[in-house]
C-alpha cells in the first residue's frame, strides 16, 4: 500500500461519515421537536448517559449543552446503577445514547427513570429497541454503513450521535436567543470571554510606566521607551498628555534625519492621545484601537492617568 491508498481511504471514511450525517436530516421528525421542547420546557438539568463510545460522544453533547445555556452533565451508567441515580431529580430530562438501543447498563434505568417520572429521550440507531419504546421521545440516529470495513468500529453512528447533538444544542441556543456575552460568561479563559467580560483594569499595565517630561531630548525618550517596553513613551507637558512611539521616531528619523536629535519629546508628541475609563469592556477598547488603527491606549481615571492598555 503507498501514501495515495492511504489519501483514497481517508477520503473514503469523509465519504460515509458525511453522507451518514446528511442522512440525518431526513429522518428528523416530530419526535426531535418534541424532544427539544421538552428540554425547553424542563427546569433542572438535561443528563446525558451513555456506555463505551456512546458515552465519549455523550461527555461531548453535555459539555456543549451546558456551554450554550443548557444546564446539563454526563452520567455515568454503571456509576449511575450504584448510587449516581441520587444526583437525578424529577425535574430533569435524561437523555440516553445507545447505537443498538439495547445497551444493558442503560437501559436497566428505565425502571428508576419511569418511577422517578423524568422525561425520557434517547438516541439509538433502532426505533424498534426496547430503549426507543420506552421513550418519550426518540432520536433517530440509525446510519447505513459504518466507515470501518470491517462494520464493526463505531465510525458513522459516532459521528451521526455527535452531529445530533450539536443539532439539539444549536437550536436549545436559538430558541432561547443564547448571546455572545452569556458563551463568554461560560468561557472566561477563552477569548470571547476576555474580550466580553474582562475590563481595561484588569489587563493594564500600571507599573513602570514611560513617562517623559516634555524637554526630554530624542535619546532620553528611546530610553525611556525601552525601559516601558510598550513600544511607546508618554509625555507630560503642560498642554496635557502626548504620546511619542516608535513609529514616530522612525518617521522623523526619515524626515529630518540628524536633526531630530535636536528636537525635544514635545517636537514629536501627539496631544490627546485616544484614551477609555479603566471600566471600558475589552471588547470595546479593542474596537477603538481597531478604529484609529492603534496598538496602545491611555487609561485616564477622572482626567489622571492609571495604566496603559495594549493588544
Amino acid at each position: 500500500m503507498n501514501q495515495q491508498d492511504y489519501i483514497t481511504i481517508a477520503k473514503q471514511v469523509f465519504a460515509t461519515e458525511a453522507k451518514a450525517v446528511a442522512d440525518l436530516a431526513e429522518q428528523l421528525d416530530e419526535q426531535f421537536a418534541g424532544a427539544v421542547q421538552a428540554m425547553l420546557d424542563g427546569h433542572g438539568k438535561v443528563i446525558v448517559c451513555g456506555m463505551g463510545k456512546s458515552g465519549i460522544i455523550g461527555k461531548k453533547i453535555a459539555a456543549t449543552l451546558a456551554s450554550t445555556g443548557t444546564p446539563s452533565f454526563f452520567m455515568h451508567p454503571g456509576e449511575a446503577y450504584h448510587g449516581d441515580l441520587g444526583m437525578v431529580t424529577a425535574d430533569d430530562v435524561f437523555l440516553a445514547i445507545s447505537n443498538s438501543g439495547e445497551t444493558e447498563e442503560v437501559v436497566k434505568l428505565v425502571p428508576f427513570l419511569r418511577d422517578n417520572q423524568n422525561t425520557l429521550i434517547c438516541m439509538t440507531g433502532n426505533a424498534n429497541s426496547s430503549l426507543a419504546k420506552a421513550a418519550h421521545f426518540h432520536l433517530n440516529i440509525a446510519v447505513h454503513k459504518e466507515a470501518c470495513p470491517l462494520q464493526l468500529a463505531p465510525t458513522s453512528s459516532t459521528t451521526a450521535t455527535l452531529a445530533m447533538g450539536d443539532a439539539v444544542a444549536v437550536t436549545l441556543m436559538e430558541s432561547r436567543g443564547f448571546a455572545p456575552e452569556e458563551f463568554a460568561r461560560f468561557h472566561p479563559g477563552g477569548s470571547l470571554g476576555r474580550r466580553l467580560l474582562r475590563r481595561v483594569l484588569d489587563e493594564m499595565q500600571t507599573q513602570g510606566l514611560p513617562l517623559i517630561d516634555a524637554n526630554a531630548d530624542v535619546l532620553s525618550l528611546i530610553d525611556g521607551m525601552s525601559k516601558g517596553g510598550l513600544g511607546m513613551a508618554i509625555v507630560q507637558s503642560i498642554q496635557g498628555l502626548g504620546v511619542v512611539t516608535d513609529g514616530d521616531i522612525r518617521r522623523a528619523l526619515e524626515q529630518h534625519g540628524e536633526q531630530v536629535f535636536s528636537q525635544t519629546a514635545a517636537d514629536l508628541m501627539s496631544l490627546n492621545p485616544a484614551s477609555v475609563p479603566p471600566e471600558t469592556r475589552v471588547e470595546d477598547a479593542l474596537a477603538l484601537m481597531e478604529q484609529k488603527q492603534i496598538t496602545r491606549l491611555l487609561v485616564l481615571a477622572e482626567g489622571e492617568l492609571v495604566g496603559v492598555f495594549k493588544k
